[in-house]
């Protein structure tokens, strides 16, 4: 019986047929171009979003930097003024339309204790402002300190919307910068000014 099938002309027609369709090459291009293209769109969308977060935290990095090396070469006290304008600032460097929150501590070390304490904190923005309670479990976060030396500590948070959905979530985007007094023993805040 399969001898039979073999030799059947309906058979040989359907042979002939299958193996033309599978030796026939028109079209390929094509078909990968259907299948491959999502997959290289994604993947251009895919590093356009990593690369532009990486660059706006890079870019929230420098402005944290800015932030702190500014307030500290300051020798008169800061106002409220003068941190509104900072957080402004910080908008500006980052380009960033959302919210934009800032923290500036001075933070002062007690050998004595081997504690560090809050001298003063401002926040602008939805933080809270630092305690000694906060402070105080900071040893790794912080430098090594001599006695009764002080720092200023700039901390920002902004929000990061990423421009295509690749799975990177929006996110909040923080810096964590330090900076000794260069110019006064120490950076003061006038709250009345």
């Amino acid at each position: 019986m399969i001898s039979w099938m073999k030799n059947n002309p309906v058979t040989v027609r359907l042979r002939a047929r299958l193996t033309g369709f599978a030796d026939d090459t028109r079209g390929t291009v094509t078909v990968e171009a259907l299948i491959m293209l999502p997959l290289l769109l994604w993947a251009y969308c895919a590093l356009f979003t990593f690369f532009d977060a990486y660059r706006q935290t890079s870019i929230n990095h420098k402005a944290a930097y800015t932030l702190s090396d500014m307030l500290s070469r300051e020798t008169s006290p800061v106002t409220n003024d003068y941190l509104d304008a900072a957080q402004s600032m910080l908008g500006f460097l980052t380009r960033s339309g959302t919210e934009r929150r800032l923290r500036v501590t001075v933070v002062r070390y007690d050998m004595d204790d081997d504690e560090h304490y809050v001298e003063w904190s401002e926040v602008r923005g939805t933080v809270s402002a630092l305690d000694d309670a906060t402070v105080g479990t900071w040893e790794t976060r912080l430098p090594v300190m001599v006695d009764e030396e002080r720092l200023v500590l700039v901390e920002t948070w902004t929000d990061y919307d990423a421009p295509f959905n690749i799975g990177l979530n929006d996110r909040t985007i923080s810096t964590f910068v330090f900076t000794r007094p260069r110019f006064a023993p120490q950076l003061l805040f006038d709250a009345s000014a």
